[in-house]
Parts: C-alpha cells; sequence; structure tokens
C-alpha cells in the first residue's frame, strides 16, 4: 500500500529511509514547539510577558503542534513530496512586535487575523496559477543562487544556535566568533565530531543518530555543569519532571477576527496583508527551489513538476496557522535535513507530522532537545546544498552578482525574502542598463516592482501611520 500510494520505487527509496528522513526532520525543527509560545507570548521579557499579551504558553504550543502535524501530513499525502510546515520564524515575530505591539496595537486575535487573510491571498494566487508562474518565470541561475543562499543560511543557523557565532554589541563586527568556553560549544563539538563521523563512513541515518548521541552528550554535561544550559534556550538538555501534557485547544478558531481594519484603518491593514503576504511568498519558493535543487527534482529550466500542490498545501497552511492561533504556517528549510538523509517522498512528510501530533502530549519530553544538538546536522545539510555553487558562472556580472548578492544576503539578514529580492532587483537591473530588458520575463518586472515596494516599506508605511512588517 504504501509502495503505490507513495511511489517509493518510482523515487528510488524505501520504507526505513523515508522513515528515517521524517524523523530526522522533525528532530531538526521540534525547536519550533517551545520557541514559537516563547516569541508570541514574550517570555524573557519581564515588562511585556507580565501584561498577558500573547496568546497564552500552553495554548500556543497545542497549536503550534497541531498546525505543524496537520499540515506536514497533508503536505505528504497531497503533494508527495518531504517538506514539513510549521509556524514560521520571523513571521511570528512580526505578528508579535510589530502587529501586537505596533501604533496602534492589535489584540493578537486580531493580528492573527491578518494572518488568516495573508494566507487567503496567497491561496488565491496559486488557484489562479499566477504563484506557479512567477516561479517558472524566475532564471535558473536564481535558483541555483537560492539553493546556495539556503545551504549558507542553514549552516549559519546551525552556528548560531551552536554558539560558535554570536551577534555582539552595537558597534562590534556583525557577526564573531564566541569565546568558545562554554558547555553548549563544547556539546557542539563533540556533536560535529560524532555526526561527521557517521556521514563521511556512509552510516545509514547518519543525522538523526548525531542528533540522539548529541543530546545525550548534553544531558550528561548539563548534570556535570549546573550552568549548562541558558535560561532562554529552548531545550532543556535534562529529564522532564513530567513526562505528558495534555493539549489546550482553547484558542482554535480565534483568528476569525478581522478587527485590524477598524483599528489600523482599512489602507494600513492592506499594507500589513500585503508586506507579510511578500514575505511568505518568496521564503516558500526559495525553500522548495533550494531543496527541490539539492535532490535533483528540478528539470533542465529548474521548474519542479507538481509544484502546484506544494504552494496549495502552503498556501492554506498560512491561513491555517493564523486561524488556530498559532502564526503563519509555512514549509521549513530544515526539511532539507530530511532531504539529505534519503527522504524522497511525503511519507516521510507524513513520518515528520504524525511526530508532531505526538507532540501535543509529549511537549515536555520535546522539550529535551537543545539547539547545540541539532546544529551539527544543519552545518552538514549546509554544506551539502552549497554545493550548487559550482554550476554559476561568478565571472559573467549579469549572473554573478546577482548570484552572490542572493547567497550572502540570505544569511547575513536572516531571511531568505531580503536574499531573493536583492538577487533579482540586481538581476532586472543590470540587464536594463545593458538594453537586455527583454530577456526578463514580464512576470519578473511585476516581481521586481513588488520587491522594490517590499524594500522601501518603510517609507511609505510610515505615511500610513504605521510600522513596516518586513521580517
Amino acid at each position: 500500500m504504501l509502495e503505490r500510494f507513495f511511489k517509493l520505487r518510482e523515487n528510488a527509496t524505501t520504507v526505513s529511509t523515508e522513515i528515517i528522513g521524517g524523523v530526522t526532520t522533525f528532530f531538526v525543527m521540534a525547536y519550533i514547539i517551545a520557541l514559537n509560545p516563547i516569541i508570541l507570548n514574550y517570555v524573557g521579557i519581564p515588562d511585556l510577558q507580565s501584561k498577558n499579551l500573547g496568546p497564552g504558553f500552553a495554548q500556543t504550543v497545542a497549536m503550534t503542534a497541531l498546525c505543524a502535524g496537520v499540515l506536514t501530513i497533508a503536505m505528504g499525502l497531497y503533494a508527495n513530496r518531504p517538506f514539513a510546515m510549521a509556524a514560521g520564524l520571523g513571521l511570528n515575530a512580526v505578528v508579535a512586535f510589530q502587529l501586537v505591539l505596533g501604533k496602534p496595537a492589535l489584540p493578537w486575535q486580531a493580528a492573527m487575523g491578518i494572518i488568516v487573510l495573508e494566507g487567503v491571498a496567497i491561496t488565491i494566487l496559486v488557484l489562479t496559477g499566477l504563484r506557479e508562474a512567477i516561479l517558472n518565470a524566475i532564471p535558473l541561475v536564481l535558483k541555483q543562487a537560492i539553493g546556495v543562499g539556503i545551504g549558507l543560511f542553514i549552516l549559519l543557523i546551525g552556528l548560531v544556535n551552536s554558539g560558535i557565532v554570536i551577534h555582539p554589541a552595537s558597534g562590534a563586527p556583525i557577526v564573531t566568533l564566541s569565546a568558545l568556553n562554554t558547555g553548549p560549544i563544547l556539546t557542539f563539538m563533540v556533536g560535529l565530531v560524532i555526526t561527521l563521523t557517521l556521514f563521511a563512513r556512509g552510516v545509514r541515518a547518519a543525522l538523526l543518530l548525531g542528533i540522539i548521541g548529541t543530546t545525550i552528550v548534553a544531558g550528561v554535561l548539563h548534570a556535570i555543569f549546573a550552568t549548562y544550559v541558558p535560561s532562554t534556550a529552548p531545550g532543556t538538555a535534562q529529564l522532564p519532571a513530567s513526562w505528558f501534557q495534555a493539549p489546550d485547544f482553547s484558542n482554535a478558531l480565534s483568528g476569525l477576527n478581522f478587527n485590524a481594519f477598524s483599528i489600523l484603518g482599512p489602507l494600513a491593514a492592506i499594507l500589513a496583508v500585503f508586506t507579510i503576504m511578500l514575505s511568505d511568498f518568496f521564503d516558500t519558493m526559495g525553500t522548495v527551489v533550494g531543496i527541490s535543487g539539492q535532490a535533483g527534482w528540478l528539470d533542465s529550466k529548474g521548474r519542479l513538476p507538481g509544484i502546484r500542490n506544494i504552494l496549495l498545501i502552503d498556501s492554506i497552511g498560512a491561513a491555517f496557522g493564523g486561524l488556530m492561533g498559532a502564526s503563519s504556517n509555512t514549509t521549513y528549510i530544515e526539511s532539507a535535513a530530511g532531504v539529505s538523509a534519503g527522504a524522497r517522498t511525503g511519507l516521510a512528510s507524513v513520518t515528520t507530522g504524525v511526530l508532531f501530533l505526538l507532540a501535543m502530549f509529549l511537549a515536555p519530553v520535546v522539550a529535551v532537545i537543545p539547539p547545540e544538538a541539532t546544529a551539527p546536522a544543519l552545518v552538514i545539510v549546509g554544506f551539502l546544498m552549497a554545493g550548487i555553487a559550482s554550476k554559476i558562472d561568478f565571472t559573467d556580472i549579469e549572473l554573478g552578482l546577482p548570484a552572490l548578492l542572493t547567497i550572502v544576503v540570505m544569511p547575513f539578514t536572516y531571511s531568505i525574502t531580503n536574499g531573493v529580492g536583492a538577487g533579482f532587483v540586481t538581476f532586472a537591473f543590470l540587464k536594463l542598463v545593458r538594453g537586455k530588458a527583454s530577456e526578463v520575463h514580464w512576470l519578473m518586472w511585476v516581481v521586481v516592482a513588488a520587491f522594490i515596494l517590499y524594500f522601501a516599506q518603510n517609507i511609505y508605511a510610515g505615511a500610513f501611520g504605521v510600522g513596516g512588517y518586513r521580517e
């Protein structure tokens, strides 16, 4: 039954490989179950946390896991690709710090209503074929650059999560090497040695075994050093006091609140929907193209067969996440970890989704995995994706400079959308000044215009009395 439904032989995979890939993806992205509630409820910011401005910690934990589970299973069954979904980082920060804390401020329910509308709008773009048409209009070199950029982004996330790379105080370098003197960094180094050894020797499930082994190392070190884990870490690296937690579903359907139009005014509310939609649109596009390139799914023109099914589930996920009070759900770049572990079909996504649903009841257990335990896997995945750079001609300024900007802006600004926008605008500009504007697809010009609005939003948003919403 699994062979017929997921076409395992056709995709040169097996049931065990898909399950290993799905479990790997879950472990790499399980941090979102704790991190999304932390962001939406201002945990660690006493002045804000005490005001109860967010949707509630227990409720957000339940809804984060529920949305991720349902949508990731839907992705596997409908699109038959190993992409996992969950609440989008960056987008949840927009909800918490720019919508709820904006001027004028929105209740969290009204902020989720904005997310619902954004999801509906982007779903319409999929159903009309416009989202897929835009994706197909992008030159192959930019798609390759997106894949490399995401690889470097994932690698940087791994180094930041481990504590190796830090963001110092104002006036210092943008990123720098840490003091390399903490327990989490020691854990990362040991975990990297373990994971690299397994991977280099061709051991199946090397990434998954590396995560499990590094978590054990973290637990041992935590037992030895009382100050091992910082208080803000989403993973505790110690056995939970309770293994079971009954989920709180009281926030279901909370996003059916569209008071933002009366609080912000119609024009400002539409502006918020548009700018968040743009971020969601190109984050997913970058993720899907980058991972598909790594897996070898793109055709000679850089197109992915069956991409409309992927985009439809992703678009519905944005609206569903807002509806359930978990913020916009999107396709995760961490899906690349499962693909690197061998996942090729939707069976891996179904596996990941089932684990998310179980996590609603076992959230304290999932919270054991510290970020430094998954960091070695992210470093290796980043390396694998960066290999696409060998296909890019960096000697031609028309191709090389837009590609390079895509690659470096993405990790440096911690945003897929920013990197995609920088590359697109530069590509179109160089074609224009060289008299080759006709070589750029008309849809690309539309997208470039949208990106110019995106980058300039803090200028025109101020004219309407609201803040910008760029992630």
